[in-house]
């Protein structure tokens, strides 16, 4: 989000937003985590936890100041940006010992996406098709390449997590496999996966090594195919379309 994009369509505050890399925080009609929360509570979530920097206290001070809520925010602290496993271990507290679910901060997932990990009855996750994702979403084919792919097995349990498949690899799992946008059902177990994963060579302790980890020694994580779009807001030019795609979705907290 903080690369330039002299293509993209933004306003000055967008812009000064993009500039920190809180993407969960420009506006598009208002910040793009009230949609995110606002859609967890359509699907029943009563309790959500943001994983924030310690300089992000501008998320903090929204939030708290939202006197009216159907949803209570709670924060977690992650002290530098060591990956996606870290950061999961950063709301360890939160986590308590019921089963939680876990999201990307700049997706917005479909109501119907978040009720069905919400009344799962196992851990799990909801993966999309690749082509319902072109479709149905702001994202190009190109950029879904660049997002895992999972290998389900017979009985809907995932196999495996392929990360970046190139197109030839993309092409022969298409018929087969799915496409994770990290909308998780977890339980507590996921964190002691988390803190024994090692460092990436992009130097971080990534959340799809833990979930690899914990299926090679056992971990039944069942698998539900959707074909619903989701937006991703990951960079200046993804603003507008998401913008214009969410101006008739009403937000209540």
């Amino acid at each position: 989000m903080r690369r330039t994009d002299a293509a993209a369509q933004m306003d000055a505050s967008q812009s000064a937003m993009a500039d920190s890399g809180l993407k969960g925080m420009i506006s598009v009609g208002r910040p793009f985590l009230d949609y995110v929360l606002s859609a967890l509570a359509d699907a029943g979530f009563m309790e959500a936890c943001l994983v924030i920097g310690p300089e992000h206290a501008v998320v903090r001070e929204h939030y708290e100041q939202l006197t009216s809520r159907r949803i209570q925010v709670r924060f977690a602290i992650q002290s530098a940006p060591r990956g996606t496993a870290d950061a999961l271990l950063s709301a360890g507290q939160f986590v308590s010992t019921d089963e939680f679910v876990v999201l990307n901060s700049d997706n917005y997932y479909p109501t119907p996406v978040l009720e069905t990990l919400r009344t799962m009855d196992s851990p799990g996750a909801v993966m999309f098709d690749e082509e319902s994702l072109v479709r149905n979403s702001n994202i190009p084919r190109e950029r879904v390449r660049q997002f895992a792919y999972a290998e389900v097995d017979k009985d809907g349990y995932l196999v495996n997590l392929i990360e970046k498949p190139n197109k030839v690899v993309a092409c022969a799992l298409r018929t087969q496999a799915l496409v994770s946008m990290n909308c998780w059902r977890f339980s507590p177990a996921i964190l002691t996966l988390c803190r024994s994963v090692s460092i990436s060579p992009r130097g971080e302790y990534e959340l799809p090594t833990a979930v690899r980890t914990g299926i090679a020694s056992g971990m039944r994580l069942r698998v539900v195919r959707s074909d619903a779009g989701v937006l991703d807001l990951s960079t200046r030019s993804d603003i507008a379309a998401v913008a214009k795609r969410l101006r008739a979705v009403e937000v209540s907290l």
